[in-house]
């Protein structure tokens, strides 16, 4: 029998190469496999068909063959083994494929937690219980192709947990909701220690007991789910039993990715946008080389010009390759909001806006966690409990509200909650009490707003594991400045706060001014400036014959020398020879001194190393049209430094 399927396997390879490994053709012979292996005695080479056959359903075009050609070589080892202990299969030890099978079931499982959110809004639907088990489906599959045992057994007992209720043989219950997300949690913890070994850690560990044992008790329920008219009319006679047929399943998939993704790793994006970096560079300095400028020759700056155009579209289109949507940064929030708001007995909804917006996957990974910070936040500080916002006339359920949208070469993300609303009286009263201010300090609205982001402030009256020990805003402040972005805060007391966190779409390019200060060129980010001007002796004011201020539109600013600051010489003394870039920093706004405009120009930013590490005022360089390498200056390190120095 064994020498039969051996020989099955042989005709297997040949139509694999002939037809395709994801060929209906090819499904059926293994589906013919799997069924002589089984009545053949060998369920464990019956097993290693269904999961290849899985797998193959699950992978991506350009993996198909690469599967199909180790799946059958696995096969046979295992054949020829006779029942003997089976060498490590090479699949599971293949990188490569352990990458691949990280990334998908990631997705997966975010799919899951969304599906599982849904189901809780109308536990009739029957859309998201297919979704989720296919999902489960997929990364049982997937697991135990790749000799993943642990992550195939829990995702086996929730698929089938999942079967039966889309049959509506189980209730539909937030227990069950709870159960699901609870392995799903587990699959999360199982799939980032994969990812460990590759680097040599272990991998991931059995199941518990527990978690195997509450699934099967929640199989053993028999309370079935009614089946509303609409619902069942809406699905065909069969569609609730039917298992899944591989072959449709893999041609639906075909014709929906066939040249329209690729998977790309991200370290080679990386490298690309340097190099597109590098060729605007070497574009800028042809473009402003004075020498062929000079030239009187309008062909040659045709070809310049064009030169420029399609480095710009080459710049535009890889800066694409990086971007993806903010709704996958949206959708983590879903699972935060509905936990916190059951945890501390409150009716929270979360609505989002703009998910299809587009930013840079760097700036998404560095925002995730300020972003979390600030949805606690307004969990825990703002959404008031059910009785207090019944007494205030407000309906039981709150409302957390996330939006993006594009704005002037910005993305604006608002964080807003119809929650209780900074008390300003309250925030300048803790302030005090911690010394953060001075006691008989003057403050307008805005800067008492901007104070709930000082490290150690915090209002809450007790400490508690999500909020009270007064670190997060100030961690969240950092951050968002650190991605040369700032935070503006919208408040009414007992109506709602809104937090507006304007961002770069990418962190590779900055439209800056260009400024002189002596003989030295300097490079402001255009997104923290204002205004410019020059001053008259009128606006200027010192105090204690030291700090100096500037009357600016009814507001007394702080004035800033850039070249004291830096300790360069500077081509003027006078501040009414020089000009003021009207900045904003922190909530505040302050004046710098420069001697001239140089103009407006979108650079690359350089890192400058390891020694400017720690230089707060400095955030990179960029080398300008002329060939000079000019300083970005971070405008909230220069306030600060020269707020204390």
């Amino acid at each position: 029998m064994v020498e039969q399927l051996l020989a099955r396997l042989d005709e297997l390879g040949a139509k694999a190469v002939l037809t395709g490994a994801g060929a209906p053709e090819t499904l059926r012979v293994l589906s013919k496999l799997e069924e002589e292996a089984r009545n053949a005695g060998r369920d464990d080479a019956a097993r290693s068909v269904e999961d290849l056959a899985r797998a193959v359903i699950s992978a991506s075009d350009a993996e198909k063959d690469r599967l199909m050609k180790a799946g059958l070589e696995n096969l046979r080892r295992l054949l020829e083994s006779s029942g003997k202990a089976a060498a490590p299969s090479p699949i599971a030890q293949d990188p490569e494929l352990i990458r691949d099978f990280v990334n998908e079931a990631d997705e997966h499982l975010a799919e899951v937690e969304a599906q599982v959110l849904a189901l809780e809004r109308d536990p009739s639907s029957i859309d998201p219980l297919h979704a989720a088990f296919r999902s489960f489906h997929t990364i049982k599959g997937l697991a135990g192709f790749l000799d993943l045992q642990s992550i195939r057994e829990v995702s086996h007992e929730v698929e089938t947990l999942l079967d039966r209720a889309r049959k509506r043989d189980l209730a539909v219950t937030s227990g069950l909701n709870d159960g699901v997300l609870e392995r799903a949690d587990y699959l999360k913890r199982a799939i980032r220690a994969v990812e460990s070994s590759l680097q040599g850690a272990a991998g991931p560990d059995p199941p518990s007991v527990k978690i195997l044992a509450r699934v099967r008790a929640a199989l053993a329920q028999r309370e079935p789910t009614p089946v509303v008219a609409a619902e069942r009319e809406s699905r065909a006679p069969d569609q609730e039993a039917a298992a899944p047929d591989p072959s449709k399943d893999q041609e639906a998939r075909s014709d929906k990715q066939a040249g329209s993704t690729l998977r790309v790793d991200a370290s080679r994006l990386d490298y690309m946008m340097d190099m597109v970096g590098e060729l605007v560079i070497a574009q800028s300095l042809v473009s402003h080389d004075p020498q062929l400028r000079s030239l009187e020759n309008g062909s040659l700056h045709r070809r310049l010009n064009q030169l420029g155009r399609i480095t710009g579209e080459v710049q535009r289109m890889a800066m694409g390759l990086r971007m993806m949507p903010v709704g996958h940064l949206f959708s983590r929030m879903r699972r935060l909001v509905r936990d916190l708001a059951r945890k501390n007995g409150k009716q929270v909804r979360l609505e989002t806006q703009g998910e299809e917006t587009e930013l840079d996957k760097t700036i998404i990974e560095a925002i995730a966690d300020p972003l979390m910070h600030m949805v606690r936040n307004s969990l825990d500080h703002g959404v008031e409990p059910t009785q207090e916002r019944l007494a205030k006339g407000k309906p039981a359920e709150g409302c957390v509200v996330l939006a993006a949208s594009h704005q002037t070469g910005h993305i604006i993300l608002r964080v807003s909650d119809d929650g209780r609303g900074l008390n300003t009286e309250g925030i300048l009263k803790k302030a005090r009490e911690r010394a953060l201010i001075a006691p008989n300090q003057s403050l307008s609205e805005n800067e008492i707003f901007h104070l709930i982001f000082l490290p150690g402030f915090s209002t809450a009256e007790k400490i508690t594991d999500v909020s009270g020990r007064g670190v997060g805003m100030d961690v969240v402040r950092r951050q968002i400045e650190g991605l040369r972005g700032r935070i503006d805060i919208e408040s009414t007391l007992n109506q709602g706060t809104t937090f507006h966190l304007r961002l770069p779409l990418t962190l590779a390019i900055i439209d800056g001014l260009i400024v002189g200060v002596g003989q030295e060129r300097y490079i402001l980010p255009l997104s923290s400036v204002r205004e410019m001007l020059r001053p008259t002796p009128q606006m200027l004011f010192t105090i204690e014959q030291k700090a100096e201020m500037a009357m600016i539109r009814g507001a007394l600013l702080p004035v800033v020398r850039l070249n004291r600051r830096f300790e360069i010489p500077s081509a003027v003394d006078n501040p009414c020879e020089g000009l003021f870039v009207v900045a904003e920093c922190e909530g505040r706004r302050f004046c710098l001194l420069v001697d001239q405009l140089l103009g407006k120009q979108e650079v690359v930013i350089k890192s400058m190393g390891e020694a400017f590490r720690n230089v707060a005022e400095i955030s990179g360089g960029a080398i300008l049209g002329d060939g000079r390498v000019g300083l970005i200056l971070d405008l909230n390190g220069v306030f600060r430094e020269a707020v204390h120095a």
